[in-house]
């Protein structure tokens, strides 16, 4: 790839593109907001495949049993939504993390992803975005290393470069994985969670104006989110990041309309939560303000449909 490719390749894209989602759905309810939102998008969006991404915190007992689970909420969303006919392009994803950077975890996610990536080109790439631990992507990439100059990597994933750590739950599951996407050269964009996207949120009194009872997707997704931050803030004001949802707004952010961003030095993802910085690495694109209000309008619009 030509470097003048390359950097086009981090540009918000034109046209309908191509993409795959790769996700944990199960872990929070930003997650099916993010996958309603590209379904709702489809004159833009042409989806070809969903992955489900492992994790374990409290809702798991294991990656495999976190990455089960959000294959299963991944159909769940698919039918509220009257996409069934997705559920046949969703395929289970790692079972466990990478044992180090060289080593791919297979998996139907990681084999289907090389797969797909591999009828593209550099001068029309597909689009592969993750909002969990980027495990199936980074083993997809090991699988076929020829095919990071036939994708662009968009990526929920790691704080701000100006946050105080980098413990951020989608990378310090696999800090080996964030290191192959970080450094591989693969095109890609990150939307750094703390300190960038933390900017978006939604409230208990805008779910229930604008979703609650309008339709089953739209009544789903917030009465889920209002379940889950009543576990933690009854009685309480509250509001929610929905943070996945920014990663799909990325491909449709023309003319910056949902987000700015800038072009970098790619940073070393470190085995203890910081990033190192070197001014002799390869450009990534780093997403740094979020439109709140222009991002929620679009988004609660779309969720109305």
């Amino acid at each position: 790839m030509t470097n003048e490719q390359f950097i086009k390749n981090l540009n918000v894209p034109e046209g309908k593109i191509d993409m795959i989602l790769d996700t944990d759905a199960y872990n929070e309810i930003d997650d099916q907001f993010a996958i309603a939102y590209m379904l709702r998008s489809d004159d833009k969006l042409n989806v070809k495949a969903i992955c489900a991404a492992p994790f374990f915190n409290a809702l798991s007992t294991s990656p495999e049993d976190g990455m089960e689970k959000s294959y299963n909420e991944i159909l769940k969303i698919l039918k509220f939504a009257g996409h069934e006919e997705l559920c046949e392009k969703t395929y289970r994803g790692s079972r466990g993390y990478l044992v180090d950077e060289k080593t791919p975890q297979i998996s139907d996610a990681a084999n289907k992803i090389a797969e797909i990536a591999s009828g593209y080109t550099a001068e029309k790439p597909l689009y592969v975005v993750a909002i969990g631990a980027i495990t199936n992507v980074a083993s997809a990439l090991l699988i076929d290393p020829s095919i990071k100059e036939k994708i662009v990597v968009v990526w929920l994933g790691g704080n701000a470069l100006s946050w105080t750590h980098n413990r951020e739950f989608n990378l310090f599951q696999d800090v080996a994985s964030a290191r192959i996407i970080f450094g591989c050269g693969v095109p890609f964009v990150q939307l750094p969670c703390m300190g960038v996207v933390s900017e978006f949120r939604i409230s208990r009194p805008e779910l229930e104006y604008w979703l609650v009872d309008k339709n089953p997707l739209a009544d789903y997704l917030a009465r889920n989110t209002i379940k889950a931050a009543e576990s933690y803030a009854a009685g309480k004001p509250w509001t929610r990041v929905i943070w996945d949802v920014t990663a799909i707004a990325w491909l449709l952010n023309d003319k910056n309309r949902f987000m700015n961003s800038v072009i970098e030095h790619s940073p070393i993802p470190e085995y203890d939560h910081h990033f190192a910085r070197r001014s002799d690495r390869h450009f990534f694109r780093y997403v740094n303000e979020i439109k709140r209000d222009a991002l929620m309008e679009d988004l609660i619009k779309k969720l109305l449909k």
